[in-house]
């Protein structure tokens, strides 16, 4: 199968290429790019007036299986983000079971080559059960394709623990993803400690919750020569924190949702539970904060923590909620709304969801250049729509964008030189 993309502005901020290019594919490898190819292909795609990128690339992702499937598989989350325009993303391990030996990271892998449109890479439990208390076999679950380890969902609140696991994955390589909270500021919080909580009666989370745990696991992993990965990192003092490490030479990345550059706490009025959030949505000095982090490289990914819920998950009070919204599908037009709005540029835009991500979590892709796997991704950045969470394909529909108008979108999602999804009309 060969696969010619032509007319295409290309912009690859790996290979430090934005130009008007074409793009050869033979047998899901990139063959061959350059201006004007007259090159016999199966199919031929004519991309004027689109961006041809490399394939999208999610690090911070919940497909809910196994266990969870009433929620989310691994067939509708990955079709999920192959409509995003994502052709690999790397799955949380809170999971049930979770994702903390070599059984479970092999029935994942095992059902994303049955049934998934888009690579799939397992992130495994730092801790057994989630518990915080004994590690995971690193060694054997990195030798086995597993990409970091996380107890997402909740924090490793013992920093012996924590350190011990920034100190055994040295050899491996591999990420230790911390999930910053410290529960005893956290407390009964639901939602962001400020104005907006006391005029709605809700109790607040305060934003050293979150500092506390930033700066305790980067002076771990400043102690330990550990890498580091701070997910979903929403306040100005955490991005203060890391931006200060990377100065020092402590071995760490960040990621930031587009929730968190997009909405404040003003979006939980009318207790919207698509509002709630773990991290809680903050204020509007922090969300300014984690778009300064975007601009000058401080934070290296755009994340989107997409956490599919059931409806009657959500449709209770705003107390008992469960936090996370979906948003594979919304990530890109997202992003793309901060080029408009001047705060990246379209390079960087593109960066923060291809070689920023890879290069986190040290995965393969998010390049173009000649032999690399064709995972390509074809926008449309013009492509107006609007959001209508039915039509998501998620099996969860729970965003707080329903019936935002969007502009831009994948037309077209090339993963391993196949077609994994086209968008139609």
């Amino acid at each position: 199968m060969s696969l010619l993309i032509k007319n295409g502005r290309v912009v690859d901020p790996g290979n430090d290429v934005d130009a008007q290019l074409d793009l050869f594919i033979d047998r899901g490898i990139i063959a061959e790019t350059g201006a004007g190819l007259e090159l016999e292909a199966d199919e031929v795609v004519d991309a004027a007036g689109k961006l041809v990128v490399p394939g999208l690339i999610d690090i911070h992702v919940h497909l809910r299986d196994p266990g969870l499937e009433y929620k989310e598989d691994i067939a509708s989350g990955t079709l999920a983000a192959v409509a995003g325009g994502f052709t690999a993303v790397a799955c949380m391990p809170n999971t049930q079971p979770v994702n903390d030996n070599l059984a479970v990271t092999r029935y994942i892998q095992a059902r994303a080559g049955e049934v998934g449109h888009c690579r799939v890479y397992p992130i495994a439990a730092i801790t057994r059960g989630l518990k915080g208390e004994s590690l995971t076999e690193m060694g054997e679950l990195s030798e086995n394709g597993v990409v970091g380890f996380s107890d997402d969902g909740r924090p490793v609140e013992n920093g012996s623990v924590m350190r011990r696991a920034l100190e055994y994955v040295r050899p491996f390589g591999a990420p230790i993803i911390s999930h910053a909270e410290e529960l005893s500021l956290v407390g009964d919080g639901v939602m962001n400690e400020g104005f907006v909580a006391t005029e709605l009666g809700l109790k607040g989370i305060p934003w050293v919750a979150e500092d506390a745990m930033i700066a305790r696991d980067v002076m771990l992993a400043e102690l330990t020569g550990g890498r580091l990965h701070v997910a979903h990192i929403s306040t100005r003092g955490g991005v203060e924190i890391v931006r200060q490490a990377k100065k020092r030479g402590v071995r760490v990345t960040c990621e930031a949702t587009p929730h968190h550059f997009t909405l404040t706490d003003e979006a939980v009025r009318g207790y919207d539970t698509n509002a709630k959030m773990n991290p809680p949505l903050r204020s509007e000095d922090d969300l300014a904060a984690i778009r300064e982090g975007l601009a000058d490289g401080t934070i290296d990914a755009i994340a989107t923590d997409h956490a599919p819920h059931h409806f009657d998950e959500k449709n209770v009070e705003f107390n008992l909620a469960l936090n996370g919204i979906v948003g594979l599908e919304t990530a890109l037009p997202l992003t793309l709304k901060l080029v408009e709005e001047k705060v990246i540029d379209l390079k960087r835009a593109i960066a923060l969801l291809t070689c920023g991500p890879a290069g986190a979590l040290g995965l393969a892709g998010g390049s173009l250049a000649k032999g690399q796997p064709a995972d390509v991704t074809v926008i449309d950045p013009d492509l107006e729509w609007t959001v209508e969470p039915e039509k998501l394909h998620s099996r969860s529909k729970n965003s707080p964008f329903g019936g935002w108008r969007m502009k831009g979108a994948a037309v077209a999602t090339i993963v391993g030189g196949n077609v994994a999804f086209r968008r139609e009309g």
